[in-house]
């Protein structure tokens, strides 16, 4: 607290740091991370929520996860030719895929997930992702995160132009952010309320100390639009932290759940419950640069598929009545290369497959065209070619299900004439 309380007394003293700079540095550092800050600084926001209720869920998968050893194409000969060991067997084996429609099936890890493919509200789309060829994590995340592939200079994420791009008021908790910075995704004017992953969502942090919290209140204690943006994102981190609070009391005895995707699957819906001005949710997962000892039905792999078919189902079932308004996306920054590598892995590709779940998803199919394994159907001879920009899925979620019109979703994705061709039926308006 050192530093921090430093930054405390040169403001009050001396002035050399402005009020605005100081604000957005102490609530940062301080750790709050209700209120997150976009380019346009703060803004006061109502507390009362939109009268809709529909919402949009980002699960990220960082690391690029193998789409082809997701959504497996065992109709395809190549497929099982490319990846001698990792390959996952044809169906009725042991350990062999959970057949989809005779040509796409499931690994036998998600199996949990399936309830939903049968009820309809999950959906695919294969040989999806970003047009730029890029094969760095740190860009392709960049850009899927911003909207604008191949454009670094993009200044905000695109899930928060969805918010600045919703009609009605915005109260700080529209936005929620799981984990424990503000993703690329959510950067921008717009308020974000953002709160740690696991046990650490109920770890104190500086400002809930009484001489902390205190001293802030009196410094913005006005009227003013930044105290008042100040005073929303007190109030939304106490509105939070008592939802918390609750659900950890609902828990079983009052011990907190293992740390894992399930726990915070399991908050996230808690809170969107109680609290239905939650429209936007964002969290990521890491672990899916599988270069070495992949595994096939078994392994690394394997060992990361199962806890995220079952928090998606945690997820879902926990949302209850609110998954009928609820679209979860999952994506990941590009694909994998088609061949095994000699490590037993798979190396940077292109193409990927994204999920969609949720009551508006025209569940049960892959959607997507297509473009086949051989060779000269690959993307330069050795990745998943990309025949759906992983943009067009999201726009028809945000037009059918969020209510945005074609100009919004232009504003949300510049530049991008929607293409909605083999993907035209996998949202219901």
């Amino acid at each position: 607290m050192k530093t921090f309380e430093s930054t405390l007394r040169l403001d009050q003293c001396s002035g050399a740091i402005s009020r605005r700079d100081f604000v957005k540095r102490a609530m940062m550092a301080a750790g709050c991370g209700v209120v997150l800050i976009g380019s346009n600084g703060w803004a006061a926001r109502a507390m009362e929520g939109d009268a809709s209720r529909k919402r949009i869920i980002v699960v990220f998968l960082r690391g690029a996860v193998d789409g082809l050893n997701v959504v497996v194409p065992h109709g395809e000969p190549a497929y099982y030719d490319a990846r001698p060991t990792l390959a996952i067997g044809a169906r009725g084996g042991e350990g062999g895929v959970i057949d989809l429609d005779g040509f796409f099936g499931l690994h036998p890890a998600l199996a949990p997930a399936m309830p939903y493919w049968k009820d309809k509200t999950l959906a695919f789309v294969h040989a999806c992702g970003s047009p730029d060829p890029t094969r760095s994590h740190f860009d392709a995340q960049d850009y899927m995160e911003s909207g604008t592939p191949g454009i670094k200079t993009t200044g905000d994420g695109w899930l928060n132009r969805v918010l600045a791009a919703m009609p009605g008021n915005h109260p700080s908790t529209e936005a929620l952010s799981l984990g424990p910075t503000l993703p690329r995704i959510l950067s921008g004017k717009m308020p974000i309320a953002n709160m740690p992953l696991g046990r650490a969502a109920q770890r104190p942090m500086p400002m809930d100390r009484p001489i902390v919290g205190v001293a802030f209140d009196r410094l913005y204690e006005g009227n003013d639009p930044l105290s008042q943006a100040y005073k929303d994102g007190r109030a939304s981190r106490s509105r939070l932290m008592g939802e918390l609070a609750q659900d950890m009391k609902e828990a079983d005895g009052g011990a907190p759940a293992p740390n894992g995707f399930n726990e915070d699957a399991d908050r996230l819906a808690r809170l969107i419950q109680r609290d239905p001005t939650i429209r936007v949710a964002f969290l990521a997962l890491g672990g899916w640069d599988t270069h070495v000892n992949q595994g096939a039905a078994t392994g690394q792999l394997a060992n990361h598929l199962k806890p995220l078919a079952d928090g998606l189902a945690h997820l879902a079932s926990a949302l209850g009545r609110s998954y009928d308004d609820t679209v979860i996306l999952v994506i990941s920054e590009f694909g994998r290369t088609m061949r095994q590598n000699g490590n037993g892995g798979t190396d940077h590709g292109h193409g990927n497959v994204m999920w969609l779940m949720g009551g508006p998803v025209r569940g049960g199919h892959v959607y997507g065209r297509w473009p086949g394994l051989s060779t000269a159907n690959l993307y330069q001879e050795r990745d998943l070619a990309i025949t759906t920009d992983f943009r067009d899925p999201i726009s028809l979620v945000l037009m059918r299900h969020m209510g945005l019109d074609a100009s919004s979703v232009g504003r949300v994705f510049p530049n991008h004439p929607i293409s909605t061709g083999s993907i035209g039926n996998l949202v219901s308006g």
